[in-house]
């Protein structure tokens, strides 16, 4: 059956609008949210779960397909549908979001993109016509054009230049289909220009493509970015075409796209998420690993009829979490994917009652603040797992009494395993993508190291195997001359992770080049590394007893140990007081960790503390500063009331009036000083 989208009808308040995709492996109502089935599979859910949840098409990934099992194997057994027993449509996209992630380990030129597997090493080179062969042979419903993505804030050469490459990678992929059933849709690029946006959409539109998406967003925008960038790109979309917002988002994400015209939907959080301990309800998010639920016989949310929340109290979820029994996170992804599928039906049926802007009002106003706080950067396709665990990455088998290893973590980047701790450095989009925008970007490491001045001074807070220390290096290499040198000293107990990463098969494995595998070498070897640009030194043992006797004070500082439970002592007040005694007057500090504890114990420090930028689903980190100026986002008196109410709002050695003296924090006081004035 050729594909075919009617368009059905529209609310009379909004551009929201129903409509009807007809595909070979059945029908789809819009708008339609797809689960992610990144490698055929829907993480820790089977095919009739994903249909009870009310899902009719879902999603799969082509770069991981492509890499594993490989179109050999769809081929001969007889494409996706029939391999994953799903009888609905599928949805593949082309691996052009994957490709992005690999910063450090891609080449990407006319003919393509050249990469290293992550399955075994092998050179890949992924091309327009190559991804739509994977495609055919996957035997998707609707396949992807290949693009080339960028953060939605890069410069504007940068912007125009993907966006002209896409275009003609679109017009390849459109020449490369063999299956007239097989949908095409392009993909509309430009970053946050308005005028890139409309050109792009005049240049796609004017092609024979059966639906158009809007990709590039959620990779550095904020939501209110995110939204003007949705409103004017479907505006410019034909009517008779369905409209696709590529990796977004959360359920006010969704509310307000589809508000705007859009009709199709995918994103990872529900799962994700869900493996963390983290439930979307019906009043906002729930983290299940709070002491709260302890004994809690609430159900998960009261207004939802899943499986979950029909048969299981809060309490035994969280027993589960705490015990990382893996029910619970499946029992969790039964609900989050409930949730969003039953956010479109009310959506749909809203629209055929004409009073979509009423509907999407009253579940806005029943999430809580935090949930679509319009200030918050979005957590897109890209969570460090706090406290609970992330999915389980799936190991190489370790030699025997090794404690570091390979593994693949939950979407495909390779990374660190510290089997004593059981914890994975970089967990979820790998150490070269967190490190690039975790810790370079949003210290704006670049754009300090062109400013002159004597040289910036980073502190390295877990070294572990070298992510970020070596990226500030990639940084300083890579700055013009005449600016600041770099001055990286970086903290660790044990060597063995960066010793992995070095190795042969490690730099393989991790996608580091030749000047990274030098530079850390001569670090295990020397202790130092030098260059005329920047500097690296290592200082091994305990942090609490060796950065106390560091003769220096910090610009930068990355905080990248392992978690609380794994190491307790470099989150508390103690360790964070060395930090500021270390600080410089104008130093930034960045980690992973949004912690109420962690949080309250960099107040109690000293330090102004704010919302840092996302890393992988984890929709925000934290950031801290000697300098309020360096904040872009400090917390406020809703994060003081939050802190009131938290069942664990201080490290364990906070002084008894801690309540107190984080109230009386200038980062407060000025504020509430300026209400009461």
């Amino acid at each position: 059956m050729p594909f075919r989208f009617h368009p059905g009808p529209r609310d009379a308040e909004t551009r929201a609008r129903r409509g009807t995709l007809e595909t070979t492996h059945g029908r789809v109502e819009t708008p339609a949210f797809m689960p992610v089935g990144t490698r055929a599979s829907v993480t820790g859910l089977t095919p009739a779960d994903v249909r009870e949840a009310g899902a009719e098409i879902i999603l799969g990934n082509t770069y991981h397909l492509l890499l594993r099992p490989g179109p050999e194997a769809f081929r001969t057994l007889g494409g996706i549908h029939r391999f994953m027993r799903w009888d609905g449509p599928v949805l593949t996209d082309s691996g052009g979001f994957q490709i992005f992630s690999l910063s450090h380990d891609r080449v990407i030129t006319e003919a393509g993109a050249r990469f290293r597997s992550y399955v075994d090493g092998r050179p890949q080179l992924l091309t327009p016509e190559s991804s739509i062969a994977m495609q055919t042979a996957i035997g998707s419903d609707v396949m992807m054009v290949l693009d080339v993505c960028l953060p939605s804030t890069a410069e504007a050469p940068e912007l125009r230049a993907a966006m002209e490459r896409t275009h003609r990678w679109a017009l390849r992929s459109l020449a490369a289909r063999t299956n007239p059933e097989q949908a095409l849709f392009a993909i509309v690029q430009g970053g946050l220009d308005p005028a890139l946006r409309a050109a792009s959409a005049g240049f796609l539109t004017q092609h024979p493509f059966d639906g158009f998406a809007i990709g590039g967003l959620a990779v550095g925008d904020t939501r209110e970015e995110r939204g003007d960038v949705v409103a004017r790109a479907a505006e410019l979309l034909p009517p008779d075409r369905p409209r696709y917002l590529m990796g977004v988002g959360t359920p006010p994400d969704l509310l307000e796209a589809i508000g705007h015209g859009v009709d199709m939907f995918d994103c990872i959080l529900p799962t994700t998420l869900a493996w963390q301990g983290t439930a979307f309800t019906s009043s906002g998010r729930v983290r299940l690993t709070r002491t709260e639920h302890r004994l809690s016989e609430l159900p998960l949310d009261a207004a939802c009829a899943c499986e979950t929340c029909r048969g299981w109290s809060r309490a035994y979820l969280h027993h589960l979490f705490k015990c990382r029994e893996p029910l619970g996170p499946r029992l969790v992804s039964v609900h989050n994917l409930r949730h969003y599928l039953d956010l479109m039906r009310g959506a749909r049926a809203a629209i055929e009652a004409g009073r979509y802007r009423a509907y999407q009002r009253e579940r806005l106003e029943a999430l809580d603040r935090h949930e679509h706080d319009r200030s918050a950067r979005p957590p897109g396709r890209r969570r460090l797992p706090e406290p609970a665990p992330a999915p389980a990455p799936a190991p190489d088998a370790p030699p025997e009494g090794a404690r570091f290893h390979l593994v693949v973590t939950s979407l495909g980047a390779p990374a660190v395993r510290d089997a004593e701790s059981g914890e994975v450095m970089h967990p979820v989009i790998g150490p070269a993508v967190e490190a690039e925008r975790l810790y370079v970007a949003q210290s704006r490491l670049r754009e300090r190291l062109a400013e002159p001045g004597p040289p910036l001074v980073l502190l390295d807070v877990g070294l572990g195997a070298g992510a970020n220390a070596l990226a500030a290096l990639r940084a300083a290499a890579a700055a013009p001359p005449g600016g600041r040198a770099l001055e990286v000293v970086s903290f660790e107990r044990d060597l063995g992770a960066l010793a992995l990463a070095t190795s042969d098969e490690g730099a393989a494995r991790l996608g580091l080049g030749p000047a990274d595998v030098a530079a850390a070498r001569a670090l295990l070897r020397d202790g130092a590394w030098g260059s005329a640009r920047a500097r690296w030194r290592l200082v091994v043992g305990d942090l609490q007893e060796t950065l106390p006797r560091q003769d220096l004070r910090a610009d930068l500082i990355f905080w990248d140990p392992f978690s609380p439970r794994a190491n307790p002592g470099l989150w508390t007040l103690a360790a964070f007081g060395d930090a500021w005694a270390r600080s410089g007057p104008r130093c930034a500090l960045y980690t992973y960790s949004t912690a109420t504890a962690t949080r309250s114990a960099l107040l109690l420090a000293g330090f102004h503390v704010g919302v840092g930028d996302p890393s992988g689903p984890k929709e925000q980190t934290t950031a801290a500063a000697t300098d309020p100026a360096l904040l872009a986002r400090p917390l406020d008196a809703r994060w003081l009331a939050r802190l009131e109410r938290s069942s664990a709002p201080f490290p364990p050695d906070a002084p008894p009036d801690a309540l107190a003296r984080v109230r009386a924090h200038p980062q407060f006081a000025a504020r509430r000083a300026e209400e009461v004035a």
